[in-house]
């Protein structure tokens, strides 16, 4: 009896130890079409699945019922229903749609288009254009702030944050930042807006209410060519410790105490790191790896990585449901 019941314990103990999570990871493939789906608690891919043609950029939808995916070669953000992984119908995006942002309402979504140099805003319920906004060369990154007043665009050959006014539907202002402006988003609070320069090297923290770069990081990596240290991805942890930063073909992910700015750690992950997601609890960051074909398993509290899963071929965006 003893014996029985100490192995009970040792079973319980060990289940408690490595909790099972329930979240699952949504993977864009760029190069295959698919989507890659990744079970939280195994971190193993449990299925692929088609969609259009070279997707990119990917969100949840407010309820997190659905997905949208931007898939660039069709001009179109499908969108799938997650509870049968079917692609319900598609919204209408303007040219090469790559990356967008869903506003705090759940109905707007604000897509840049990069061909046509303009942020097109779609009405998700009526699955209609609102409106479209001129913008910079090349527009690559979208942010909304959390109060919605907000929506930034970042243009990789104009060098500059756009500062579009929800209300007024227009642009009122411009930030210039480092050369390649490739990702945004805003703090939890929305006071500062952070924004990543790819062929610059650095990571710009603006200030919303001056719209004025209030610091500037860089990044410096032993045994690594300053030139292959390129910003993209970046994801904040919600409590304000930590910004997380893929620094694509260093293949690294730098990790910036978000309140003083000074970088903490490098931690070595696939080749060449692109996006970043976060689990809902905050507990694991995942990291898409175009050139190795995986994604990193990052353990937040540790910072230390502790698994990588194979994915298809030069997977792009993620996309992490609890």
């Amino acid at each position: 009896m003893t014996t029985a019941r100490s192995l009970l314990l040792a079973a319980l103990l060990i289940g408690c130890a490595v909790p099972a999570l329930a979240e699952t990871v949504y993977v864009s493939n760029e190069k295959d079409n698919t989507l890659s789906i990744i079970d939280g608690a195994t971190l193993t891919v449990t299925e692929t699945v088609k969609v259009g043609r070279r997707p990119r950029g990917i969100t949840l939808s407010a309820d997190g019922k659905h997905l949208y995916i931007c898939a660039s070669d069709d001009d179109t953000v499908q969108v799938m229903d997650l509870a049968t992984r079917k692609i319900l119908h598609d919204l209408p995006s303007g040219e090469d749609p790559e990356l967008f942002a869903l506003h705090p309402d759940g109905k707007q979504l604000f897509i840049a288009n990069e061909e046509s140099n303009v942020v097109t805003v779609v009405d998700v319920p009526s699955r209609k254009v609102a409106y479209q906004v001129d913008v910079g060369v090349e527009p690559e990154g979208m942010a909304v702030s959390p109060d919605g007043k907000w929506a930034v665009n970042t243009s990789e050959t104009t060098n500059m944050v756009h500062w579009i006014d929800t209300e007024k539907r227009s642009v009122v202002d411009h930030t210039l930042v480092d050369a390649r402006p490739r990702y945004a988003q805003f703090s939890k609070d929305g006071s500062r807006l952070w924004v990543s320069a790819e062929i610059g090297g650095t990571l710009s923290v603006i200030d919303t209410a001056s719209r004025k770069v209030a610091q500037t990081i860089r990044f410096k990596i032993k045994g690594v060519p300053q030139d292959r240290i390129q910003p993209v991805g970046v994801k904040l942890t919600d409590d304000g410790r930590y910004a997380f930063v893929a620094l694509g073909p260093a293949n690294h992910v730098a990790v910036v105490d978000a309140q003083t700015f000074a970088v903490k750690e490098y931690l070595l992950v696939g080749r060449r790191v692109w996006q970043l997601d976060l689990s809902p609890d905050q507990k694991r960051l995942y990291a898409t790896n175009g050139v190795s074909g995986d994604v990193s398993v990052i353990d937040v509290e540790s910072l230390k990585v502790v698994k990588s899963i194979k994915t298809g071929r030069y997977p792009w965006g993620v996309a992490v449901k609890g």
